[in-house]
């Protein structure tokens, strides 16, 4: 399974645009342009990939398009063929207006070949002017370097924007049609819990689905789940998910016989919190054909705290192993499930997935540790990357089992997509993980959390998107790396909060400018009490997603030059690029309407 949701993936069209005068232009020009098509589709099937590990389709145009027809005929055949974003290619002039892809809800973007025999930058500044003119922001991709007309290359520079502008495309494309599952409501008072729909459908294209916690309880009752594979799951957790000793004051812990109970039940929940989001076929064979469907939801959240948590054990090991990429059943994809039903810190992590096809670590931006703290505490000094403080992340619940570090490629540590992954590298995440029984005071019905600790140096990402009253959805977010501290520093700072959960050691990359002068402004400027934390430094993806979803960027750290929105941006301002995306935002409004 997974959260793929077993649909058709959306494929990339690709338009061939030609100058439509015959008697020797057009016949001239058609292999040229055909051949930059078929250019294009290779390079990102051969590089990119859906969240199921498939390579991308690209579909291209039945013929070239030199005139309204074929730029018709094109948009017809594409809606067959569940186009979700386009590119145009030209090697030459054509004619601007006629030609372009109208279509008001689909990314699109237009290489214009930077030759001289023919002008191609000249139709792509024509065509960018109709897209600007008439309301339909695309991005404009023009080589820095001449090519001959001979010349069948893809330059790197336009590889680059190629592939950004298909990736932050992709996701838009992903996230249409499907839903956001909220599992209970309000979780003690959190704003990213109190799901707004508004968002959700105008500026992401996705439903809003709702069910009661009490739907895990009759599930439970009335055994509405895969019993064998239950069987299976909880053979499989006993034997691979260790458990701690319990960290609770005598009087407070449980007994033996109620963590039986509890490890049985989270199984369970896990089960059922799966079934809820994508379906279980397996279901209509037991006669529930209405629970077998599932509510296709691409996300989704878990309130827990505290009207669950009072009396039933937590969501701690539901939300850790479903956001992992592996289970009982093996490695797969991972589900993008926030812990406390927090839906727009799941947001978040869904773009962070879809950008990246990993998984993501949900935490608490809980505390900044300045190098003066930490010497106060521990008597030690910070060294590295981590010399001018450290941010810690931790929080009970949504972290996946793979932001421990163990994973690897081409000999360094790194989150990998499912597809990547060895067994032996799963092997090396269980045993870095101790599931302790959980702290009573905050969990009075028990269960279980996770802890593990990111124990390598590695390139993340750390993003959320805010709503703000007046303004909309803002998205900000901040690339760094996390930090291995030395194991004497580490426990004196990691005791001081709560050991059962799974921390994560941040360093901010800073430019000593704004909210990135020092780590303390970094954390001083985040908007929530979440993050979404992301393998790699994917700021210049996140922000180009932002863009097709008409989401402004409050904070980041992105060097300038990665940064790559539609060309009617620059309409709005090029000296201040953070104003000038807030007045472009405005000005177009959510993607699927205001």
């Amino acid at each position: 399974m997974g959260n793929t949701l077993n649909r058709m993936m959306p494929r990339i069209g690709i338009r061939p645009i030609i100058d439509g005068r015959r008697r020797g232009i057009r016949e001239s020009l058609e292999e040229k342009t055909m051949t930059m098509a078929q250019s294009v589709k290779e390079l990102l099937s051969n590089n990119l990939r859906y969240p199921n590990g498939e390579a991308v389709e690209c579909i291209i145009s039945d013929s070239t398009i030199g005139g309204v027809r074929e730029a018709s005929e094109c948009a017809e055949k594409f809606k067959k063929e569940n186009v979700g974003l386009t590119i145009s290619v030209t090697p030459c002039w054509c004619y601007g207006a006629e030609t372009i892809d109208m279509d008001p809800s689909i990314p699109k973007a237009i290489w214009g070949f930077n030759g001289t025999e023919r002008p191609g930058a000249v139709y792509l500044a024509a065509a960018l002017a109709a897209h600007n003119q008439k309301g339909l922001p695309a991005f404009g991709i023009y080589g820095q370097d001449v090519q001959d007309i001979s010349d069948d290359r893809i330059p790197q520079d336009v590889q680059e924007k190629l592939l950004q502008f298909a990736k932050a495309g992709l996701a838009v494309a992903l996230m249409k049609g499907t839903s956001y599952l909220a599992m209970g409501s309000v979780s003690m008072g959190i704003a990213g819990s109190a799901v707004e729909p508004s968002f959700f459908q105008k500026y992401l294209g996705m439903r809003n689905e709702y069910v009661d916690m009490s739907e895990f309880i009759r599930r439970i009752e009335e055994e509405i789940y895969d019993q064998e594979e239950y069987k299976k799951a909880l053979k499989w957790t006993k034997e691979h998910c260790k458990e701690g000793d319990d960290k609770n004051k005598l009087q407070n812990q449980r007994t033996r016989e109620q963590k039986n109970d509890d490890w049985e039940m989270v199984v369970k929940m896990t089960l059922i919190a799966r079934d809820l989001m994508v379906g279980n076929p397996r279901l209509a064979n037991l006669g529930f054909e209405e629970e077998a469907e599932g509510h296709f939801a691409l996300a989704g959240g878990f309130q827990g705290q505290r009207q669950w948590t009072d009396h039933f054990p937590n969501g701690d090991f539901t939300e850790a192993i479903l956001n992992s990429s592996f289970d009982w059943n093996g490695i797969r994809a991972p589900y993008i499930f926030a812990t406390e039903n927090d839906s727009l810190n799941a947001v978040s992590m869904l773009f962070n997935y879809l950008l990246t096809n990993t998984p993501q670590l949900f935490a608490d931006v809980r505390t900044f540790w300045s190098p003066e703290s930490v010497k106060r505490v521990t008597g030690k000094t910070l060294q590295g990357k981590a010399k001018e403080g450290i941010i810690h992340l931790i929080n009970s619940g949504s972290a996946a089992l793979d932001a421990c570090g163990k994973l690897e490629k081409e000999g360094k540590p790194q989150l990998k997509p499912f597809w990547e992954i060895q067994k032996e590298e799963v092997d090396k995440c269980l045993k870095a993980t101790t599931w302790y029984p959980g702290n009573t005071e905050y969990f009075r019905g028990g269960g279980f959390s996770s802890k593990f600790v990111t124990d390598a140096e590695m390139p993340v990402t750390m993003s959320r998107i805010n709503l703000i009253d007046g303004l909309g959805p803002v998205l900000q977010l901040v690339e760094g790396y996390t930090i291995q501290l030395s194991q004497d520093i580490h426990q004196i700072l990691d005791e001081r909060t709560d050991v059962t959960w799974p921390t994560t050691w941040f360093a901010p990359k800073l430019t000593g400018e704004g909210a990135f002068k020092d780590v303390y402004s970094v954390m001083n400027h985040w908007g929530a009490n979440h993050g979404a934390i992301s393998y790699g430094h994917i700021g210049k993806d996140l922000i180009t997603l932002a863009s097709l979803l008409r989401i402004p960027v409050t904070m980041h750290n992105v060097d300038e030059k990665l940064i790559f929105r539609p060309s009617v941006w620059n309409s709005f301002g090029t000296s201040d690029l953070e104003s000038a995306d807030f007045r472009a935002c405005a000005n177009f409004g959510p993607l699927y309407g205001k």
